[in-house]
């Protein structure tokens, strides 16, 4: 093996996704004082969880919204739940985007979702 095949190697074999995914639903929150703003992931699985995603986004927050969950159990539920949602962020000037099947991009006052894909 040569020199440039380990420190490809190396480089590769570092990176864990599995244990970085994992990370994802620790159960404790870290709280960064001097943040602006943070981005919460929501799992859609009613009503009040659409009142978390307004509150949310009145304190500036970004939202990853997971709907897969609402789409395989209620499907016209789930519509309501977007239009509803899709009319809240109008109202306060936010974005809403589809980023990955099953989950959704919600963005507070003022910040824009760029929905081309960037030339390369």
């Amino acid at each position: 093996m040569g020199f440039l095949d380990k420190v490809f190697t190396s480089q590769t074999e570092q990176v864990d996704v599995e244990d970085f995914l994992n990370n994802m639903n620790v159960e404790e929150e870290v709280v960064y004082e001097d943040a602006d703003a943070y981005v919460k992931s929501i799992t859609l699985k009613g009503v009040e969880d659409v009142q978390s995603v307004e509150r949310e986004l009145k304190d500036g927050n970004l939202i990853l919204l997971n709907i897969e969950d609402m789409q395989k159990r209620n499907a016209k539920g789930l519509r309501d739940m977007i239009v509803s949602i899709k009319d809240m962020v109008t109202q306060i000037d936010g974005d809403v985007a589809g980023v990955a099947p099953g989950k959704i991009l919600i963005t507070p006052a003022r910040v824009k979702i760029a929905k081309r894909k960037a030339s390369q």
